[in-house]
């Protein structure tokens, strides 16, 4: 190609990506349809309680159990300079969880988590640009990583790929996927198990106060399978959802501030062949 022309198609590409939208992680190419009809819908009793006390921010979660026993566990969060406890927790059962992160860079974020394993994170973005790597450093077993760029159009598209380190070491996991937004419309199609199945999301904002979405995965055994069909109405009482999975169970949720920073939500599943199985669930945040 003639250099003006190689050089006007850079150029090009490179106002493109600064009038792009802003950075998405992969892990979160189909976040709107999959938050709506996942988040608030539990069949647990808890209460959340969050304090700050200076600097320090303290948080301790309780649940109760099937048999009315409680467990709880408290955790909390703080900086120091560029470092930055996220979350360091404590369990009933013994376990302990440690996340820590440093801007190493002011586009590269190292982070470290440790919960059953332990992970090494690094976190690169640049403009639309999002990329990741994940290093399994308690077995070294794994190294995963991730990058996902987003266009003027509307358009996000990326992919994520592992390689296991240990054992028959090579390629495990290779996935593609790609996201639509125009007005009130979002689109989004990952792959999955090595492109053996694809999953399509979509999600529609009827207006300011009604959002409709739905998740379906589509593979050769069975061309579709529900996860689920849904919405949300916010209300002046309150943010009511609902939805239907494909397993033929419906759910629906409420949520409300009751007090100044108190947030409840109430949920209830059932299967529409059997009410018997009726669960409820009621969480406190404070």
């Amino acid at each position: 190609a003639h250099p003006f022309v190689t050089f006007a198609l850079a150029l090009t590409f490179l106002v493109l990506l600064q009038l792009s939208t802003m950075a998405t992680k992969f892990d979160d190419i189909a976040k709107g349809p999959k938050d709506l009809l996942t988040d608030d819908y539990s069949t647990k009793i808890t209460l959340k309680c969050k304090k700050n006390a200076g600097p320090v921010a303290v948080t301790i979660e309780t649940e109760r159990g099937e048999g009315g026993a409680l467990s709880s566990k408290i955790g909390t969060k703080f900086s120091y300079a560029k470092f930055n406890v996220d979350k360091a927790q404590a369990t009933a059962n013994g376990g302990r969880v440690l996340e820590t992160s440093l801007n190493v860079a002011p586009n590269v974020k190292l982070s470290f988590k440790a919960n059953k394993g332990a992970d090494l994170l690094v976190d690169y973005t640049s403009g639309n640009f999002y990329a990741t790597g994940v290093l399994d450093v308690a077995e070294m077993s794994k190294f995963s990583t991730s990058a996902c760029l987003g266009l003027p159009s509307g358009i996000t598209a990326g992919g994520n790929a592992t390689y296991a380190l240990s054992g028959k070491s090579g390629l495990t996991g290779l996935n593609v996927g790609a996201s639509y937004t125009s007005g009130p419309l979002f689109a989004s199609l990952t792959s999955a198990n090595k492109f053996s199945t694809v999953n399509l999301g979509l999600m529609y904002k009827v207006n300011e106060e009604i959002s409709l979405a739905s998740m379906t995965t589509h593979s050769g055994d069975k061309a579709c399978d529900v996860g689920g069909v849904g919405g949300s109405y916010k209300a002046s009482f309150g943010t009511v959802k609902a939805k239907y999975t494909g397993s033929g169970m419906i759910s629906a949720s409420l949520i409300k501030e009751i007090a100044p920073k108190v947030t409840l939500t109430a949920s209830g599943t059932a299967s529409l062949s059997d009410f018997s199985t009726f669960k409820y669930g009621l969480g406190i945040v404070m």
